[in-house]
């Protein structure tokens, strides 16, 4: 009888599985597939979007909300557009001069569930977008025969319930903060850190080894008694793993367990969210962690059952930590009560006990791809305000090296991270190599990019993973419909399609999208008009003014200042590039100011 319905079983779920075809299919609904999925559509490719959980939005709808940059200058394309769809709800909800229009800061600080909302809206904007979710299993990737490099036919993936679902298109984009699609398309990657000698980086240790940046909830709490519900003990809790934390608690080293930006034990950021509620996140060189390196080793390469015993592992520690806090008699009351006042929300994540259903995954694989992006690409070109100059870069970032450790000396609680790394950088360019791999022809790789682990420390942020996102959609939209590899695509034309979409190649600090000139001046620094306007400041990586926390005003020194008078010497050197773009010296003659100068050499394009 056993036999019989094991048969059954099998014969049902071998029924349902379901044939689909594309232009475009994109494997994660992350911010940046979600970015690739739009880019694609508005190019006008049918696009397949493929989700392996029931939640969109990656790590931007599970608790991320205090979005990592450090200018609004850096803002632009797809995070830029969702950002501000985030504040027009809180307008349209609160009114203009609302609390919750001042607290979500320009929309970068969003609630979750609003977070998903304006995602969900994004997507349902575009026709030809087709969201699946659920399908949590990559089972077999097809190839089409002998074509070098390989290109990829169809993916079939496996659902919970033992469905499956083919997708044959024809490209494929590999949106995952994992790599997922990467290793079974034949694509080259690596886990881990690389060592100094490989790419001549400073800040990489002296020999490769295996370490990983460590992972975290991002919680989503409130000190709000209208809103809040307990925390309550996560399964498999021991109040032993905890009692380490004791002694840390005393005024001189730890002074709460909830506060901003140190001497606590979870960093609850500040300024609030909208509805006072906080984004809570590990503190960097804290005495208490909530991040675990060394505990995710397991996770890039792992299969599900191995990623959920160790999202398990976070759970039990991260959840337990606060619990142990809150509750246990031992904690001396001027920490516990305080503590008490703390909770989760009632209204976030209500499928799952009011807890994030993702982990923070801040790195796992990385492609090796045609350019591999190191610590270097993000460093001050010499003697030059700005970073390395990318002529085909296709997004741009402000953030710097970050890795919040890749390995722990002594108890998890009471220890000390190693690897832990906060590097200064001028806002830097990346460059189209960093999406595309050297082995498949019809995959873009837009979140677990090609770089080495001290570059991917500066790329891996919400809005720079959209940026490339949107790249890579609108990319695999012209490779599509032209039959062309990834490879092959004419990148000043997606420079081209990049900026007519608001996205930003290069960061102007006073040229933003919506400024009429800003397709021109995005081309003209593209092509290195911008370098050599500001010498290097004496601090690299000088920030503007600091605004609050790891937020500042413009980065000084990156102004097009279009309305200066144009001098002799950046004359010369401006017609000097002209000429190499093709435009003759004569259309260029009567301009005075450096706004006039580049309109007309824009205008003047072959």
């Amino acid at each position: 009888m056993r036999r019989l319905v094991t048969a059954f079983l099998f014969l049902a779920s071998s029924l349902f599985a379901k044939e689909l075809q594309t232009d475009v299919c994109i494997y994660g609904a992350t911010p940046g597939g979600i970015a690739a999925a739009v880019a694609a559509a508005k190019s006008g490719a049918e696009v397949i979007l493929i989700e392996p959980t029931s939640r969109i939005g990656g790590l931007v709808t599970s608790g991320l909300s205090h979005t990592d940059f450090h200018s609004f200058e850096s803002l632009s394309g797809s995070f830029l557009d969702f950002s501000q769809r985030v504040k027009a709800h809180y307008v349209k909800t609160y009114g203009a001069d609302s609390e919750q229009v001042k607290a979500c800061f320009e929309g970068t600080f969003g609630e979750p569930k609003v977070n998903l909302l304006v995602f969900e809206q994004m997507l349902k904007e575009q026709p030809r977008v087709q969201l699946e979710k659920g399908w949590n299993r990559i089972s077999q990737v097809s190839f089409e025969i002998g074509k070098i490099p390989s290109q990829v036919a169809s993916v079939t993936w496996n659902n919970r319930a033992g469905e499956s679902l083919t997708v044959k298109a024809k490209v494929f984009v590999d949106g995952t903060y994992e790599g997922d699609l990467m290793p079974m398309s034949g694509v080259r990657y690596h886990v881990g850190r690389e060592g100094r000698d490989q790419y001549g980086e400073s800040l990489a240790p002296e020999k490769g080894d295996t370490q990983l940046q460590a992972y975290n909830f991002r919680f989503c709490a409130t000190d709000d008694p209208k809103n809040r519900v307990p925390i309550e003990a996560p399964p498999g809790y021991k109040r032993e793993d905890f009692t380490d934390v004791l002694p840390f608690l005393t005024i001189d080293k730890i002074e709460r367990v909830f506060g901003y930006p140190s001497k606590c034990i979870v960093k609850a950021q500040t300024p609030a969210l909208p509805n006072q509620k906080y984004d809570l996140n590990d503190v960097s060189r804290g005495l208490v962690r909530l991040s675990m390196p060394g505990h995710n080793l397991g996770w890039p390469e792992g299969d599900l059952a191995t990623r959920q015993a160790i999202f398990d592992e976070h759970l039990r520690y991260n959840v337990g930590l606060l619990f142990f806090l809150q509750n246990d008699a031992e904690v001396p009351h001027e920490y516990r009560l305080p503590a008490r006042q703390w909770g989760w929300c009632k209204d976030e994540f209500t499928e799952t006990k009011h807890l994030p259903p993702q982990l923070y995954v801040r790195e796992a694989r990385r492609m090796i791809g045609q350019h591999v992006y190191v610590q270097a690409d993000s460093e001050h070109a010499v003697g030059d305000a700005r970073a390395k100059l990318f002529k085909d870069s296709i997004a741009m970032g402000d953030y710097g090296n970050n890795c919040h450790g890749t390995s722990h000396e002594g108890p998890l609680i009471g220890g000390k991270h190693g690897g832990e790394l906060y590097n200064p950088v001028p806002p830097y360019q990346i460059p189209y190599g960093v999406l595309v791999s050297k082995e498949s022809s019809n995959l873009l790789v837009p979140v677990a990019v090609s770089s080495s682990h001290v570059g991917f420390c500066a790329l891996r942020l919400e809005p720079i993973w959209m940026s490339l996102g949107q790249a890579a959609g609108h990319a695999a939209a012209m490779a599509a419909q032209s039959g062309q590899s990834v490879q092959e695509i004419d990148v000043p034309t997606l420079q081209k399609t990049l900026r007519a979409d608001r996205s930003a190649t290069i960061y102007v600090a006073d040229v933003l999208p919506g400024h009429p000139q800003f397709e021109a001046v995005q081309w003209w620094g593209t092509a290195g008009g911008l370098h050599g306007l500001n010498p290097m400041p004496e601090k690299p990586g000088q920030r503007g003014e600091n605004l609050h926390g790891q937020y500042f005003k413009a980065n000084p020194g990156h102004e097009a200042t279009l309305t200066q008078p144009l001098e002799a010497e950046t004359r010369a050197r401006w017609v000097e590039l002209a000429t190499t773009l093709g435009i003759e010296a004569k259309a260029l003659a009567k301009a005075k100011t450096r706004g006039e100068f580049i309109q007309a050499a824009f205008a003047s394009q072959k």
